[in-house]
């Protein structure tokens, strides 16, 4: 029963908000960032059967700068597939174009890090979704035109739709207060088209899950650490633990569903036989 798999399946592999340092720091002095991007790394790298892709939603770097940009670069350059990225509020776009080339940092726009993939089972759509110098996150007319155009030209073919920022509250402080601009926009076209699977997202530094507009969004961990302690009280700033080097592994199955789970790397007794 366990060779009976059609050849149409697809691994997604999502990393998120990896706050990539300058070598040598921790980001906000307590997490090893970087240290725990090569283990997601090196654990991706060994998966069976292999990821078909990876893709980055935001935060890849701490503090925006060049340095950061090309450590990450340098990091992510060992995945033994293609990877694609999309900028975070912590991250300056001119940073990341320095740092990645054009096949990891495409752009069908001139002000944004936005394009689609069109090589898989599954259309992956990246979403630039930075409100320069602002933690929030926007989703303008220009971006909005690009988009509907982009998911016009093949109403059939299933389609992910990546971006850092969550266009709903998460019941996190300060993102919740962060907000998004654009979200009704952004919901007016993804309600129109039944083919997209999932919007993919980063920022709030915890795994969660909703429904919203026809569509499912999923919002990764933090790979590398630094994991929001939830606190749906909101009245204090949010804490954090530092957990464990994680990512998503999306499997498009040959029976064309999306099934997310989420990987800890860490050390655990076994596998052992149910039998």
């Amino acid at each position: 029963m366990y060779n009976d798999y059609k050849t149409n399946k697809m691994i997604i592999v999502q990393l998120s908000d990896l706050h990539i340092t300058v070598q040598g720091k921790k980001a906000c002095n307590n997490a090893p960032t970087n240290d725990n991007l090569v283990s997601c790394v090196e654990h991706i790298n060994q998966l069976n059967p292999p990821a078909d892709i990876t893709v980055v939603t935001g935060d890849i770097t701490n503090e925006g700068s060049l340095e950061e940009a090309h450590q990450a670069a340098k990091i992510l350059s060992k995945l033994n597939c293609p990877f694609y990225i999309v900028p975070g509020n912590h991250d300056h776009r001119e940073s990341l174009h320095s740092a990645f080339n054009d096949t990891n940092c495409p752009s069908a726009m001139d002000e944004f890090i936005q394009y689609a993939i069109e090589d898989y089972e599954v259309r992956i759509i990246g979403i630039d979704s930075v409100q320069q110098g602002k933690s929030g996150g926007k989703f303008s007319k220009k971006r909005a035109k690009w988009l509907g155009e982009c998911l016009s030209e093949d109403h059939d073919k299933p389609t992910i739709v990546f971006m850092h920022h969550p266009p709903v509250k998460c019941g996190v402080l300060e993102t919740d207060i962060d907000g998004f601009k654009g979200s009704e926009r952004l919901g007016n076209i993804l309600v129109r088209h039944n083919n997209i699977e999932a919007l993919l997202c980063g920022h709030i530094h915890t795994q969660a899950h909703t429904r919203w507009m026809n569509t499912v969004v999923t919002i990764a961990p933090p790979s590398t650490g630094m994991e929001i302690k939830l606190d749906l009280s909101l009245q204090k700033p949010s804490e954090y633990y530092l957990s464990s080097p994680n990512y998503l592994l999306h499997y498009w199955t040959p029976t064309s569903n999306l099934i997310s789970h989420r990987i800890d790397i860490t050390n655990v007794d076994g596998p052992y036989s149910f039998e």
